[in-house]
C-alpha cells in the first residue's frame, strides 16, 4: 500500500462528509477497503491502519490535536495482538465513540458483534453492494446525530422475513422456520436448511407471530406449535422436541404450553370426524 499509514487515504472532507478509519493487518484486504471506500461519494476521508493499536494512536492524536473526529471504523476482527473485539470495546469507552462496521472472513463473530453496538457486519469477500449499503446505515446514523448504534430491523409481521446470507438478502418463510433462539437483542432462527441471525429480540418475534402459531416456551426459546413433535417430563424437567432439537420449557410457560397443544389435539380429532 501506498504512502504512509496513518496519512489521509483520500482528498479533504466535505462537509457532511463521513470521516472513516480503515483497519485489517493484511495488506491487501486493507488496500480493497480503501479502494471501496474511495468509491463512495459519501466518504470524505480514510485513514487506514494495520493493526488495533496503530488506529488506538490514530484516534488519540486525533483527539488531542484538535482534529476531526472519526466517523466510523471499518474493522477487521481477527488480527494479531488486539483484536477488532478487543478494539470495539475499548472504542466504546471513548467520550464520543466512533461508529463500527466489522469487516471479516467469519460468521462465527457475528452474535458478539452485534453486542457490541456494531452498526453492520461485513462477510469478505466484499461485495460492492452490500459495502455500499453498510455505508449508507452509517451515513444516516452519522447525519441524525449518531441516534441509535444501531439500527434494527423492521420486525417480520408478514408471511416472510429477510435474512442475510453472505452478503445477499433472502426471504425465508415464517412458514419455514421451527423455532427462534434469543441471542441478546437478536434471535437466531432455525429451519430444516439451516440457520440465520436477525437484529430482532425474541420478544418482538413473539408478539409479531402469535397469529403463525408460535409460542414462548422459554426466555430463550420460540417454537412453532405444529413443529413439536414430543413432549417430555423427566425428572420434573418438561422438555419438547422440534426435529433433531430437544428444548427446555419453563415452569411459568409449560401450563399455556400444554393448555395450546391439548387444544390444538382436540382440534384435530374434530376435523378428523
Amino acid at each position: 500500500m501506498s504512502g504512509t499509514r496513518q496519512t489521509e487515504a483520500q482528498g479533504g472532507c466535505g462537509e457532511g462528509l463521513l470521516r472513516v478509519l480503515a483497519v485489517d493487518d493484511e495488506e491487501p484486504a486493507l488496500s480493497e477497503l480503501l479502494y471501496l471506500l474511495g468509491q463512495d461519494p459519501r466518504v470524505g476521508s480514510v485513514l487506514p491502519a494495520l493493526e488495533a493499536t496503530e488506529a488506538l494512536r490514530i484516534l488519540g492524536r486525533a483527539v488531542e490535536g484538535g482534529a476531526d473526529a472519526v466517523d466510523v471504523v471499518f474493522l477487521d476482527i481477527n488480527m494479531p495482538g488486539l483484536g477488532g473485539l478487543e478494539l470495539a470495546r475499548l472504542l466504546g469507552g471513548f467520550a464520543a465513540p466512533p461508529l463500527i462496521v466489522f469487516v471479516t472472513a467469519h460468521e462465527d463473530f457475528a452474535v458478539r458483534a452485534f453486542d457490541l453496538k456494531a452498526v453492520d457486519y461485513l462477510l469478505k469477500p466484499l461485495r460492492e453492494e452490500r459495502f455500499a449499503e453498510a455505508v449508507r446505515r452509517v451515513a444516516e446514523l452519522t447525519h441524525a446525530g449518531r441516534g441509535p448504534r444501531v439500527q434494527p430491523s423492521a420486525p417480520p409481521g408478514g408471511g416472510q422475513v429477510p435474512v442475510e446470507l453472505g452478503g445477499v438478502t433472502r426471504f425465508v418463510p415464517i412458514a419455514d422456520i421451527a423455532c427462534a433462539e434469543a441471542h441478546g437483542d437478536y434471535a437466531r432462527l432455525h429451519t430444516r436448511r439451516g440457520s440465520h441471525l436477525v437484529r430482532v429480540p425474541l420478544s418482538t418475534l413473539e408478539e409479531q407471530w402469535r397469529t403463525h402459531g408460535f409460542v414462548r416456551i422459554h426466555r430463550s426459546h420460540l417454537v412453532a406449535l405444529d413443529r413439536i413433535e414430543e413432549l417430555r417430563l423427566d425428572g420434573g424437567n418438561l422438555t419438547v422436541r422440534v426435529g433433531h432439537r430437544v428444548l427446555p420449557v419453563s415452569r411459568r410457560n409449560a401450563r399455556e404450553l400444554r393448555d395450546l397443544l391439548a387444544r390444538r389435539a382436540t382440534g384435530t380429532a374434530a376435523r378428523a370426524r
